[in-house]
């Protein structure tokens, strides 16, 4: 039997000819990813276990995006604790304040992540460079600690589902739409321990912002990773990022699925999803009776200029209704400034946002944008569990870009259409 791509890589990098569903593996590493909340715990572990040397400074990255620049003394602590580890080991990527971006968009920006390589992250969404073929995963701080020293780790080999999609995006819908479609489909616990492997000729309807949105919430259907082969729309983002040598990985023919999922394009519409999971997707066009306070875009999952264009597009003009908050969050300071040289931080102003350097902040109810006690938000982020954005009786409701906008315009969820 054949295998997928996730299968093919795992493989590789564990030096074996084949792998299979369920064998457990040890495998190389090509990036070893931290940031200013999980690194701090990675670093007692390697401390504690005696460490005194990292196997590759150039394949270490730490990010400080959560709460940077520090909100308060216990946050100041982390990153303190994350710098002087990266002076010590002479971590060639480490980013602070001034050079720092969301994590999960700074890393393809950079071109720090590419086709066929193994990648783990202790955070939960650093299965978003699956978009770019590659297999990542997040795994715990101890796992991060460990591999840091040893540059590999051990894995379960996943099987795979298979995502056929076809057809073409109707206007307005993004990546966004598509993936919590698909959770609304499949639900938070359809995909458990799978890799999500896309193809089809839908793919090519996909923007790398679009894959990068999908890969990045495969984790909310419970996957493992997910993952889309390597097209013109790959390769033109990778070009003038990625110097090294790559290879794309493409599932063999006879490739071993355990299911497969049909998505049509034609068939997507502008999708939220209401609290508190986000399998719970119903369409925009059926939330004029919900009265929203705030809006967020940004984030790991929705915070590239393609994003903000969609946002600033619909916000042109326009005005937040009365009472609703805007926050606008580039994920990264390239992000920041080609916004502001596209006029896009303009129109948020007029329309009465905030823009912030970028950051996590209220994803995870952090800071930039905590909610109160009964408060609705409209987020582009990617989780709306109980609690996820500040107090336990608030609420998130997942959305695009262009939906969030959209809804901040109107006062309540909405569908582009209604104010366009």
């Amino acid at each position: 039997m054949g295998m997928t791509m996730t299968q093919k890589i795992l493989a590789k990098h564990a030096g074996l000819p084949e792998v299979h569903a369920g064998q457990l593996i040890q495998a190389r590493l090509d990036l070893v990813l931290g940031n200013d909340i999980t690194s701090p715990v990675a670093i007692n572990e390697f401390n504690a276990a005696g460490f005194d040397e990292v196997f590759d400074k150039s394949k270490i990255v730490m990010v400080m995006d959560h709460f940077t620049p520090n909100k308060d003394i216990k946050s100041a602590t982390q990153c303190k604790q994350c710098r002087t580890f990266a002076k010590r080991f002479g971590l060639e990527h480490f980013y602070d304040v001034g050079t720092m971006g969301i994590e999960h968009a700074l890393l393809p920006e950079q071109g720090l992540v590419a086709p066929g390589e193994a990648i783990i992250g202790a955070d939960s969404h650093t299965c978003t460079y699956g978009a770019v073929n590659a297999f990542s995963t997040g795994v715990g701080s101890t796992d991060m600690g460990a591999a840091m020293s040893a540059g590999y780790t051990w894995f379960k080999v996943p099987a795979a589902i298979r995502v056929n999609i076809t057809g073409k995006k109707r206007p307005y819908v993004s990546g966004k739409d598509v993936i919590l479609y698909l959770i609304g489909k499949i639900g938070v616990d359809g995909a458990l321990y799978k890799s999500l492997e896309f193809s089809g000729e839908g793919l090519k309807e996909l923007t790398i912002s679009d894959r990068l949105t999908i890969a990045n919430m495969a984790i909310e259907a419970g996957a493992k990773n997910g993952i889309f082969p390597v097209d013109d729309i790959t390769r033109e983002f990778l070009k003038g990022r990625v110097s090294r040598e790559w290879t794309a990985y493409d599932p063999d023919p006879d490739a071993e699925y355990e299911s497969e999922i049909a998505i049509n394009l034609d068939d997507v519409d502008c999708t939220v999803s209401y609290p508190h999971l986000p399998e719970n997707a119903k369409p925009a066009r059926e939330g004029k009776n919900i009265a929203i306070d705030q809006i967020v875009i940004g984030s790991c999952t929705n915070g590239r200029i393609d994003d903000l264009k969609a946002a600033a597009e619909i916000m042109k003009g326009r005005h937040l209704a009365d009472g609703v908050r805007g926050i606008i969050i580039p994920a990264t300071q390239t992000v920041y400034r080609e916004a502001i040289k596209l006029g896009y931080v303009d129109v948020f102003l007029d329309a009465g946002c905030v823009v912030s350097t970028p950051t996590c902040g209220p994803c995870l109810g952090g800071h930039m944008g905590v909610l109160a006690a009964g408060e609705k938000c409209v987020s582009t982020t990617n989780r709306n569990f109980v609690g996820r954005m500040g107090h336990v009786d608030s609420e998130v409701y997942l959305a695009s870009p262009a939906v969030a906008a959209a809804s901040g315009i109107a006062g309540h969820i909405a569908h582009p259409e209604e104010v366009m």
